[in-house]
């Protein structure tokens, strides 16, 4: 309610009297006038009161067109039900669920049992859906009542979480499967020994004894393995700075995992101070893993070439080659999968781990590289990883 507002009145009087007086010293009537008139205004101005500000509405009332307006730019999908029909969908939702869901019974728009249990509740809740969008997706629908006819729904997508959570369990039931059998195997013979060791010959103690180091190396190979997979994954949001010389490294790297025995089948090619930003321990454990494999599973006295170079757009180039059986194309994309092997047997008879392509994969992915692998049955198998140059100016050589 506004108030009326006051008369200055002494103010006025003073006003009307300090006139009086100017005229009577002689000064200009009409001058006088104006300046008693200017006076009295500026007193009336001063004694304004401003309108009370008009009290705040806190009726509650909340409508469908400012929640719309609210949620618009939400990344999230946001939904409002009035009368359990969908009045409002920001773009996240629609491109979720589609614009025609706009009008629709919210349960004709879900149709999973999950949520309609969940949307036929006039109660805030919670509800997990699965299959929303694909197959495998899976949301948690969020429902918060918010007036007599009004609610709020709120998708959440929690399918990535998801599948990071099942290939957190596979990882640990490949590991502890991969862990189990040479386990199994020393602990076997062990016992075998331990109950039969004085009535057992000298060959097939000796026998045992080989099976179970090559089981014990085998199990030291994997845990080394589970380990640098946990460290490079544990790096690779990190791009190394150091600036090392990648052909010394390569050609250092491919003899050791050659050895003695194997050395003669290695033909290397490298051009030389090529120079990339890398770990160079990752490096090396790069290049040993793709020269083993490519000696392991390369036809018995083929040569295996190791080719260094640069691209025309500023990669150096690396190419591991043998001459072997080939892999099948439906197996090229899964190479890489942690503990994959497209032939489990012979894997596990030469040694293999199933870790080393997955391993190479973060090394690059670290890198900022790019891993190709190209394989013709009955031809042989080329693993090429790309990393980005560093140019040949560079002063911070290591």
């Amino acid at each position: 309610m506004s108030e009326r507002q006051s008369h200055p009145v002494a103010g006025i009087l003073i006003a009307i009297a300090a006139g009086i007086a100017l005229i009577a010293l002689g000064i200009d009537v009409l001058l006088v006038s104006g300046a008693v008139l200017l006076w009295v205004g500026t007193l009336y101005l001063a004694s304004a009161r401003p309108p009370a500000p008009a009290p705040p509405d806190r009726s509650g009332v909340i409508s469908r067109e400012n929640v719309g307006e609210l949620i618009e730019h939400s990344a999230t999908p946001l939904l409002l039900l009035e009368s359990g029909k969908v009045a409002v969908a920001n773009r996240a939702a629609q491109r979720v669920l589609g614009k025609h869901v706009i009008g629709q019974d919210a349960r004709m728009a879900f149709r999973q049992p999950e949520a309609v249990k969940l949307l036929g509740k006039n109660r805030s809740g919670t509800a997990i859906v699965r299959g929303l969008v694909r197959r495998r997706d899976i949301w948690r629908v969020n429902q918060q009542v918010i007036g007599p006819h009004l609610s709020a729904l709120e998708l959440i997508n929690l399918t990535a979480e998801a599948d990071i959570s099942r290939a957190h369990t596979d990882f640990v039931a490949n590991a502890s499967h991969e862990l189990r059998t040479p386990l199994a195997s020393i602990i076997g013979y062990v016992e075998t020994l331990q109950e039969q060791g004085t009535s057992l010959d000298t060959a097939t103690s000796q026998r045992f004894l080989d099976t179970i180091l090559r089981e014990a190396k085998r199990l030291q190979s994997l845990v080394s393995d589970l380990m640098s997979l946990s460290r490079v994954e544990a790096e690779k949001h990190d791009q190394p700075t150091e600036v090392i010389e990648l052909a010394s490294v390569v050609e250092r790297a491919a003899r050791d995992a050659a050895g003695g025995d194997r050395a003669e089948r290695l033909q290397i090619s490298s051009e030389p101070q090529l120079r990339i930003r890398g770990d160079r321990q990752q490096i090396e454990q790069l290049v040993r893993n793709l020269v083993d494999n490519a000696l392991k599973y390369g036809s018995p006295g083929t040569p295996v070439s190791v080719e260094v170079g640069e691209t025309q757009d500023g990669h150096v180039r690396m190419a591991v080659t043998d001459q072997g059986e080939g892999i099948a194309p439906e197996h090229l994309p899964h190479l890489t999968r942690r503990f994959y092997r497209t032939d489990p047997g012979r894997s596990r008879s030469s040694g293999g781990t199933g870790l080393g392509l997955a391993i190479v994969k973060h090394i690059v992915e670290r890198h900022r590289g790019r891993l190709d692998i190209e394989s013709r049955l009955g031809e042989g198998t080329s693993v090429v990883v790309r990393i980005p140059a560093v140019s040949t100016d560079a002063d911070d050589l290591s």
